[in-house]
């Protein structure tokens, strides 16, 4: 059950916050800026690379590396393909994980090695066997950690990981994967290296108007202002109860949905369904017509609210990163949510840059998956 008084109770959220998610989404921002300067400083801009690799691969744990890749391939397009090394092994302990090079990698290739973390063995003996077939290696983890002491020399290049000051308390909290903080620290670097590859736009200006972006995020959405004029705060409380089913229209949408999706399973546990417009309309439709519909339980209206539990009933969350005057699926979708008795949410960002846009999708539902994990007490 959401306790949505805790919403418009910063003091509240403050006390429940105990992983420091919502000083990591309000710091998304700075985290941009810092990372942006220790990628300078570790010579990215610096670099003059031959040509486009014929491939990156990119290897790391978890949600963060993933989701890293999904972006990193969204915004890359073909120019080059950009690939996940997903790791093996019997658990998911940093010392358990291995990762392996694909047969064909070489010296035309990137391997980019992305972890919060950076004491895997598995990821110290990926960039030695990558070193070894004549492949480029660039990693971004924390400082002095054995990750970077491989990296170290002629092994490739390393980047120290951005941090906010309170991950160096005494005793600090264990970082959830996809925690604001976490995904902007290791995207960044990343996107001013593949900027000097030529794969992406991610100059200086453009990563300095996506840190601003998400300040302007941060104060729209921050635990001060009122549920009612805070979208972040409204859409978790709609999503209380709720299936989400998360449609994304637009290119850049579509990672921003996924990691959404991703966020809400870790941070609070709820259950969330992910398809892209205008294939979602068929996808879901049997969703909508089936037992999760609102409409689908008649007894529902009558039912004791103080004994029972709700039953969960779908909704739409409508994610998009285009112009409402230009070729879209949204009026379709709209019109199948609402024949069946479905009720939708609408996230659509300001106008500007392609990582201006996905920047401000990503932090509005960055926002919204903590609040429903707070008040929620997940």
């Amino acid at each position: 059950m959401l306790d949505e008084s805790l919403l418009d109770s910063p003091q509240g959220l403050a006390e429940a916050d105990h992983r420091a998610l919502l000083r990591g989404a309000a710091e998304a921002g700075a985290r941009v800026r810092t990372a942006a300067r220790l990628a300078a400083e570790a010579g990215v801009h610096d670099l003059k690379p031959d040509g486009r690799p014929r491939a990156v691969l990119i290897a790391g744990p978890g949600a963060a590396a993933t989701q890293t890749a999904d972006l990193l391939g969204t915004l890359a397009g073909a120019g080059s393909p950009v690939t996940r090394l997903a790791p093996t092994g019997v658990a998911s302990a940093a010392g358990a994980l291995r990762w392996e090079l694909p047969g064909w990698a070489g010296s035309v290739d990137l391997l980019l090695i992305a972890s919060p973390d950076g004491t895997e063995p598995g990821l110290a003996l990926l960039a030695e066997q990558a070193y070894r077939r004549g492949c480029t290696v660039v990693a971004v983890a924390p400082a002095r950690t054995p990750l970077a002491e491989t990296l170290g020399g002629s092994h490739g290049l390393f980047v120290p990981m951005s941090t906010a000051p309170y991950d160096q308390d005494d005793e600090p909290q264990p970082l959830a994967a996809t925690a604001p903080g976490v995904l902007w620290a290791l995207l960044t670097p990343l996107l001013a290296l593949l900027d000097r590859t030529g794969l992406l736009a991610a100059p200086p200006d453009v990563l300095d108007r996506v840190a601003d972006r998400l300040d302007r995020v941060a104060e729209r959405c921050g635990p001060a202002i009122a549920t009612y004029s805070n979208p972040a705060k409204t859409l978790a409380a709609e999503l209380a109860d709720a299936l989400p089913l998360v449609w994304t229209e637009g290119v850049s949408a579509g990672p921003a949905g996924r990691r959404f999706a991703a966020a809400l399973a870790e941070l609070s546990g709820t259950p969330a369904v992910v398809a892209e417009l205008p294939e979602a309309l068929a996808a879901h439709s049997a969703l909508l017509a089936g037992p999760l519909a609102a409409s689908a339980d008649p007894d529902d209206f009558f039912r004791d609210r103080v004994e029972e539990p709700p039953a969960l009933h779908a909704r739409v969350v409508l994610l998009r990163d285009r112009p409402i005057g230009g070729l879209t699926a949204a009026p379709a979708a709209r019109d199948l949510a609402l024949s069946h008795d479905t009720p939708i949410s609408e996230l659509e960002p300001e106008e500007g840059g392609e990582l201006e846009t996905l920047a401000e999708l990503i932090a509005v539902t960055d926002f919204a998956a903590v609040y429903l994990a707070l008040a929620s007490r997940a």
